[in-house]
């Protein structure tokens, strides 16, 4: 008996049409995110020239030389320093407490009842009472920034830790009791790596919630740093240098966002790649 045989095609890898999906999409993003800068840009223009008085706001064009002699000047390494100071001490602790107080909070029905209130009333607040109440209490110099964006930091990394503890996989849990894995040893092979995209996800909110209080309690009460040469500025009623200060402001804090922490985020979570996505 003769048999016949069906020659199948050689199968095709998924693999470079999605990657070629990607890079379009990518390449999207990036021509939307142009035409959103070109837009903006443009609309500032418009109403600097037709609308307003070129001092109430002045056009693009004479922003971009003002932050120029900002940095040649070196003002800019000073004071974006000292806010990088303030953030760096204030949001390493805040991290600290968050986490701490999330991994207890989403493992313990009795500290979720003792604590979760005052989380929920340190999320709730305005930023700007914390800003007012530590300038009061500590009154100038950096001691009262460093302390507001501990308390309003704090609460947003909690939030995200307690709920990727209460996501973990009871299974994954038991299974490593059934072991004899200790406590410890859970928390570091099974909680942790669970954990890493919401501690990310925190850092992210995190931070950005640290950049704004920083800045706002330096514009109450700081002697150097980002806020307090807006404040300067707004006292000498210099919208020039003002908007320079707040666009060098916007520059530097979408850099640690989308170079910095993104692209940490994705080379350690690499190895989920629907997350590091």
């Amino acid at each position: 008996m003769q048999t016949k045989l069906r020659l199948r095609p050689p199968p095709v890898s998924a693999a470079p049409g999605g990657d070629e999906r990607r890079r379009v999409e990518r390449r999207r993003r990036w021509l939307w995110r142009i035409a959103g800068y070109v837009f903006f840009i443009s609309l500032w223009q418009f109403t600097s020239s037709f609308l307003v008085a070129d001092f109430i706001v002045p056009p693009p064009a004479v922003i971009l030389a003002e932050m120029w002699d900002i940095i040649a000047s070196g003002q800019v390494w000073v004071h974006f320093g000292a806010t990088l100071r303030t953030i760096a001490i204030g949001f390493a602790v805040a991290f600290a407490l968050g986490s701490a107080t999330g991994l207890l909070m989403g493992r313990s029905r009795w500290w979720e009842a003792f604590l979760s209130d005052w989380v929920m009333a340190t999320l709730t607040t305005p930023g700007l009472i914390f800003a007012l109440v530590t300038a009061m209490i500590f009154g100038l110099g950096p001691t009262g920034p460093i302390v507001a964006v501990i308390v309003t930091s704090f609460s947003y990394i909690a939030v995200n830790v307690v709920e990727g503890v209460k996501a973990v996989p009871r299974d994954l849990t038991d299974m490593a009791r059934s072991f004899g894995r200790s406590q410890p040893q859970i928390l570091r092979h099974v909680y942790l790596p669970f954990l890493a995209p919401y501690f990310f996800t925190a850092t992210r909110y995190g931070f950005s919630i640290a950049w704004k209080i920083a800045t706002l309690a330096e514009v109450i009460v700081g002697t150097a740093g980002i806020g307090f040469m807006m404040r300067q500025k707004f006292q000498e009623f210099s919208m020039q240098g003002f908007l320079a200060w707040v666009l060098l402001f916007f520059a530097f804090a979408l850099f640690l966002e989308r170079v910095v922490l993104q692209r940490q985020m994705k080379h350690v979570l690499r190895w989920r790649p629907e997350v590091a996505r």
